[in-house]
């Protein structure tokens, strides 16, 4: 490796190590509590040197929400890809979530979760990548919904969109209840696991418990 290949490296192992702080910091503070003094102060380094990766508090916040798709993708999406498609991929996917929680990846539990709520009425080049970012994930749910249906799985007249809010909301539920309420995200689990086996025209297909 050329001097210039490992300088680059190394500016890229910084990055994303300044990436994972910036949004375990966001999923604790929200978009705006993340900036570039602030997450200086968090990595004992000069905010001038965050300079050099991103000039803006807005150029900052983009790119965390980057990372944390690429962070959620990573951890949540693509093993549940690996699982046969149909309901027991729909399932993965919720379970994966409900893990992602349980295992505390983030200090504030969900980065997005935060940063949807504060960005609530709000305009801009964030509150517009994030949305796009959550189309994605109901796009992903109704898709998977919709090849369960596809595959003889879930019943014809199964609406993806419903359906699909529904395993959502459960998800949403458990992160907001999961401080007070020790079993939020076992309930959750069981909640989808219920609602999917009683849809399912072979429950076998799916956990019993």
């Amino acid at each position: 490796m050329t001097g210039t290949d490992g300088r680059l490296a190394r500016g890229e192992r910084t990055r994303t190590a300044v990436l994972d702080a910036a949004v375990a910091l966001a999923s604790e503070a929200g978009l705006d509590g993340l900036s570039l003094g602030q997450l200086a102060d968090r990595l004992h380094v000069s905010k001038s040197g965050l300079f050099a990766h991103w000039s803006s508090k807005e150029e900052l916040q983009l790119a965390a929400i980057e990372h944390a798709r690429e962070q959620w993708a990573a951890r949540i999406v693509h093993p549940a890809l690996d699982r046969p498609r149909g309901v027991r991929r729909l399932f993965a996917l919720h379970e994966n979530r409900l893990a992602f929680y349980s295992e505390r990846i983030l200090p504030g539990g969900c980065f997005f979760a935060n940063a949807e709520f504060e960005s609530t009425g709000r305009t801009g080049a964030v509150p517009d990548r994030l949305a796009v970012v959550l189309a994605e994930w109901i796009t992903l749910l109704e898709r998977l919904v919709t090849e369960a249906v596809e595959l003889g799985e879930l019943p014809p007249d199964t609406v993806p969109r419903r359906l699909a809010f529904e395993v959502d909301a459960a998800g949403v539920a458990a992160l907001l209840h999961s401080r007070l309420l020790a079993r939020s995200l076992d309930d959750a689990r069981q909640a989808v696991l219920a609602r999917l086996r009683g849809l399912a025209t072979d429950p076998d297909l799916l956990p019993y418990e």
